[in-house]
């Protein structure tokens, strides 16, 4: 829309907060064509296959290299884009059928990885499950690498983008977050994308200001041009005038000073302005992640993600490598409570040791504990190495993707065992994670089996509403504050026998929600570390209903 002096105003969907402003950078994702292969003679077959297996192993390298990069600067999970990438890199069946292009149709090894990796790419857009449709980015993006690096060149454009810039793009891939991170790109503009995708999750985690779904926007913003970009209001003002600029520094000087008021309270708990006191822990990846959490006022670990002492490896770490790593992690929080979620791979999150590629629908298949089921030894080593970390931290135990009492059964079963032989007691306690409707629906059941549960909200929204978070086509059925998911909390509530009620999801990362979780029963969220402070002060503003929660 154009305001009446012809500034041009722009709006979409706020996907990570924040105000910045800066010089717009345009960023193509040019669509790949697919050149005349380039021929070779037979006796260059084995030549072109060395430079194809070269170059493959440097892309591994690098990958492997940025993965754990971002593992200590960053995020597990974004850390897990790369360890993925690396695998489906290496896949042999992929390996197989480019040297068959290669020696078969006797063209390049960079005509091959073209030809083979399109293949491969519309295989997976072919399939009906979101999450293989996203396989096939995963394809694009590793076939640009390889070709790169066959061709000569390990430059991504994105490492090149100026500092202080507005990135103006189609869309973003969750493994190009690292570029804007590391060159402290202002904000990110984008014609697609959805606000649980994973690159809006790291962009939040990272503090990257980031609006989403504007129309037609590569042609709306030149480059260079300068912009304002207020993403809590999911708005961009293009080449502003003075009125608009007095207005936009107003915000961030209020901004600046709420922020810095918040902080000023972190390490203080939150008490309600009823009297009650609420726990406002962390969600951590990484010693980083607990030692800035620790620093920001968290009151304990509310979600420790395991997954990435299994990322990047052929093999399983075993008992004493998973508590060196876990201890390791956890050692800033020592003396708080602290909740470990057992391993939560499957669907995006694949290992090489638990069939890598095997399900044609990952995210209705195994995954979380229905994997730990499978793999029995998966979940006996994590047990094992609690069991004994237990022993010097105030350990609780999360089980991911509770769908069936007989899942906890298992992991009692298990813990049980393995305390008797370890000769530890008393055991750390066990919760669910509330992740689907029928666990949310099931709270009666499981209460023999736990000691709290705890609601993974964004899970718990895609499995409600049957649209994929990772799914712009879908994001408006994507509706994580809906009455629905607070009828389901309040359905879990009044059939959890007064168990300890905790979300950790991105729910809790609200200040608009707090009372309505609070009025839930919810008495422990679990945020990302930046976000510690606003949520305390949001709880400090809020009341709790100490009535009964209604139906």
């Amino acid at each position: 829309m154009d305001d009446p002096n012809s500034t041009c105003i722009l709006r979409g969907r706020a996907i990570s907060p924040g105000l910045a402003e800066g010089s717009a950078y345009i960023h193509h994702d040019m669509v790949r064509l697919l050149d005349a292969a380039v021929a070779i003679e037979k006796k260059d077959v084995e030549q072109e296959v060395g430079h194809l297996e070269n170059s493959t192993a440097m892309i591994t390298e690098d990958l492997l290299a940025l993965a754990a990069r971002v593992e200590h600067e960053m995020d597990s999970q974004l850390a897990a884009v790369f360890d993925t990438h690396q695998m489906m890199l290496n896949d042999p069946a992929l390996k197989k059928e480019l040297r068959a292009e290669i020696s078969g149709n006797l063209v390049s090894a960079g005509s091959a990885v073209k030809a083979v990796f399109l293949r491969w790419e519309k295989r997976f857009l072919l399939m009906e499950s979101q999450m293989a449709r996203q396989k096939g980015d995963d394809m694009r993006d590793i076939s640009k690498r390889l070709t790169n690096a066959l061709a000569g060149i390990r430059i991504h454009p994105l490492e090149q983008i100026p500092a202080g810039s507005v990135l103006v793009a189609r869309r973003l891939l969750p493994s190009e977050i690292i570029f804007l991170a590391q060159n402290s790109t202002a904000a990110v503009l984008l014609e697609y994308g959805s606000t649980g995708s994973h690159a809006a999750l790291f962009a939040r985690e990272i503090g990257l200001p980031c609006i989403a779904n504007i129309r037609q926007l590569l042609k709306k913003i030149p480059a260079g041009s300068w912009v304002l970009v207020d993403a809590n209001l999911g708005e961009v003002i293009l080449d502003p005038q003075d009125k608009h600029q007095t207005v936009f520094q107003e915000k961030v000087v209020a901004m600046r000073e709420s922020s810095a008021a918040a902080r000023l309270l972190a390490q203080e708990p939150a008490v309600t302005r009823d009297g009650v006191a609420i726990a406002v822990l962390a969600n951590v990846g990484c010693r980083d992640d607990t030692e800035r959490a620790m620093a920001d006022g968290a009151e304990g670990i509310g979600l420790y993600r395991t997954e990435r002492a299994y990322m990047g490896r052929m093999t399983p770490p075993d008992v004493d490598g998973l508590l060196e790593e876990m201890r390791w992690t956890l050692e800033p929080a020592k003396e708080k409570p602290v909740y470990v979620r057992l391993l939560d791979i499957g669907a995006d999150k694949p290992l090489p040791y638990t069939g890598f590629m095997a399900e044609t629908n990952p995210g209705l298949g195994r995954r979380g504990i229905r994997l730990l089921c499978e793999y029995p030894q998966l979940l006996k080593t994590q047990l094992s190495a609690i069991l004994k970390l237990s022993r010097e931290f105030d350990i609780r135990i999360l089980v991911p993707m509770v769908v069936l009492p007989e899942d906890l059964a298992t992991v009692t079963e298990c813990l049980t065992r393995l305390g008797s032989e370890l000769g530890i007691l008393p055991l750390p306690p066990i919760g669910a994670m509330i992740e689907t409707p029928a666990a949310a629906l099931s709270v009666a059941a499981m209460a023999p089996y736990v000691d709290f549960l705890s609601f993974g909200t964004n899970d718990l929204t895609q499995y409600a509403f049957a649209a994929d978070r990772e799914n712009a086509a879908v994001e408006q059925y994507f509706l994580d504050s809906s009455a629905v998911i607070f009828r389901l909390l309040k359905i879990a509530h009044n059939d959890a026998s007064g168990l300890p009620l905790s979300v950790c999801g991105e729910l809790a990362g609200r200040p608009a929600h707090i009372t309505q979780l609070l009025q839930c029963g919810i008495r422990t969220f679990s945020v990302a570390p930046p976000l510690i402070s606003t949520i305390k002060a949001a709880i400090r503003d809020a009341r709790c209903n100490a009535e009964k929660v209604p139906d």
